[in-house]
């Protein structure tokens, strides 16, 4: 009986992770989200605890205690779901670091594609993107994004 309780009241914070789609990422050099740039270094990438709105994705500090951003995503459709976390980058100029077009939680067939302005968007739409998969490392969603 204990048992059942025990696996009872462990059950919400093993969904919970998966509900606000929880991921640790460690970026190696600065990239750009909308409205700011980020210096490398360790991020949570987080859905906001919204039950009307899934597209806002906060980031904070790797120990969640300063929120960085929070910012507007819309959903993007993957053609399979995969076994890693998905980050795309603009490749810009050589002097300015990557822009983070979208996130994508491992075992999902929807991401969050980032909204810039017209402006930003229409610049990012011509220059080259690139996907890397960040692979996850333990059951708290870690996982670390490449160059």
């Amino acid at each position: 009986m204990g048992l059942l309780l025990a696996l009872v009241i462990m059950l919400p914070s093993a969904q919970a992770d998966e509900h606000d789609q929880a991921s640790e990422l460690t970026f190696n050099q600065s990239f750009q989200i909308p409205g700011r740039v980020l210096p490398a270094g360790t991020y949570w990438f987080v859905l906001a605890e919204n039950p009307f709105n899934r597209n806002i994705v906060q980031i904070f500090s790797s120990d969640r205690k300063t929120l960085y951003a929070t910012t507007l995503t819309v959903e993007t459709e993957l053609p399979t779901p995969t076994d890693d976390t998905a980050l795309t980058f603009a490749v810009r100029e050589p002097m300015q670091p990557e822009t983070l077009l979208s996130w994508s939680y491992h075992g999902r067939t929807s991401g969050h594609r980032f909204v810039y302005s017209s402006r930003e968007e229409r610049e990012l739409a011509q220059v080259k993107h690139h996907t890397e998969m960040a692979k996850v490392q333990n059951k708290n969603q870690t996982a670390v994004a490449g160059d």
